[in-house]
């Protein structure tokens, strides 16, 4: 394709042809004609297009490919190495995995190691053989059952139960807070937050739960200074980590926290510091909206008396000082342990008040509504129509009469 171009109309000079050559295409094709005119074979725009590569990796066909690309490669890894590990019946997690299995389809193997055994490695705590010592003087026994999930404190049959298919560790933290469970019954701390006030019931179920949190933690670390490393790994890998590590500083600050309390009390804050406080106080107010046994609300007058003598022997120990009663009056006033933080388990507590509230001041109502209609009674039935010796028979009379009508139309209505 050519053309002739002749600007001599316009220079009045002859100029010398030449042919204009036009190049054009689309996807390797001529479909449109080019008003593009050059003297070269081919030419480009001097404008430069750029393409962002995010825009094209942001493609949404693209990303679903890729995320299925991916769950497919991590389903292929994890078919080889399930082959794998089958292929190799020596394996450890496949041994654990017929265990499982065993155990579910109620085939398990029992577990061949006896108590005695078990309690000898308990003992290798002080503060457990000390509170194992205590279960032994008031003929407590420990011993293996498979009817518990984990571990119970059995009062009336003088028993703690012990789950023997859970692993070494997690059976000597069970221990340990069972134990400890039986030393609150003894010093007569176990008692049903129920029978409080709705704000001291929050605080003293927080108290007996964490208190029993403070002695595994406490166990765990006594027992791993004696070799036995097992149940220490368990807390530091577990939800008790936190208390772990505040217990292993104050310990490896001075070692005499150990027996001064100071180590406890701090673990014990910590507790209190934690999201823990949201589960206890929600599993205590259910309790409280239930009420199904009555006992709620039933120690007004003692009740916070009796949460400050609680707080003091709840943190006695079988030996070294009481970890708790230099902090007594800390721990009733201060917004670290008393406060509902969050915000349901408040409104609901906030109700449980107000309930509380509203029923002793309908009973203050009905109580002065039965003593006028008692002494109405009285009056209607004094002899001589209500006259006295002091002369006064005829206003008497007259009151008794009106009282009388008074006290008929309260009874009629």
């Amino acid at each position: 394709m050519g053309r002739i171009t002749d600007n001599s109309a316009e220079t009045g000079k002859n100029v010398s042809r030449r042919k204009c050559r036009v190049a054009y295409s689309l996807n390797n094709m001529q479909p449109v004609q080019c008003t593009i005119i050059s003297d070269q074979p081919l030419f480009y725009y001097d404008h430069e297009e750029i393409f962002d590569e995010d825009d094209i990796l942001m493609d949404e066909e693209f990303l679903a490919l890729d995320k299925d690309i991916q769950a497919l490669k991590k389903k292929i890894e994890t078919y080889d190495r399930f082959s794998l590990e089958f292929t190799q019946p020596a394996d450890a997690r496949v041994q654990l995995f017929l265990a499982d299995s065993a155990l579910i389809g109620d085939k398990a193997v029992p577990n061949t190691d006896k108590i005695d055994d078990f309690l000898d490695i308990v003992r290798k705590s002080r503060m457990a053989q000390a509170l194992l010592g205590c279960a032994e003087d008031h003929n407590v026994v420990v011993r293996y059952s498979t009817q518990v999930q984990d571990g119970l404190y059995d009062k009336a049959s003088y028993q703690i139960l012990i789950n023997p298919n859970l692993p070494l560790a997690d059976r000597l933290l069970i221990t340990a807070r069972e134990l400890r469970r039986h030393w609150q019954h003894r010093q007569g701390v176990i008692i049903n937050p129920l029978a409080f006030q709705p704000d001291q019931a929050i605080l003293v179920n927080r108290a007996q739960i964490a208190d029993l949190s403070v002695f595994m933690v406490r166990v765990a670390w006594e027992l791993q200074l004696s070799d036995e490393k097992a149940a220490w790994e368990r807390v530091e890998n577990s939800s008790l980590s936190d208390l772990g590590r505040t217990f292993a500083r104050e310990a490896y600050v001075d070692f005499r926290t150990l027996n001064n309390g100071h180590a406890s009390s701090a673990v014990f804050e910590t507790w209190f510091l934690s999201e823990r406080c949201h589960t206890a106080d929600k599993i205590i107010i259910q309790k409280m909206l239930a009420d199904y046994e009555g006992l709620v609300f039933n120690m007004d007058q003692v009740s916070q008396n009796l949460t400050t003598e609680f707080i003091t022997t709840l943190g006695e120990m079988p030996y070294g000082k009481n970890y708790l009663a230099p902090y007594t009056q800390l721990v009733m006033n201060d917004p670290i342990f008393t406060d509902v933080r969050d915000r349901s388990n408040a409104n609901f507590l906030w109700f449980i008040k107000f309930e509380q509230s509203f029923r002793e001041t309908e009973q203050e109502i009905e109580d002065e509504k039965l003593a006028q209609a008692t002494f109405d009674t009285e009056i209607i039935n004094l002899p001589n129509g209500g006259q006295s010796a002091h002369g006064a028979g005829g206003k008497l009379e007259a009151a008794a009469g009106e009282t009388n009508v008074v006290y008929v139309q309260f009874c009629s209505s």
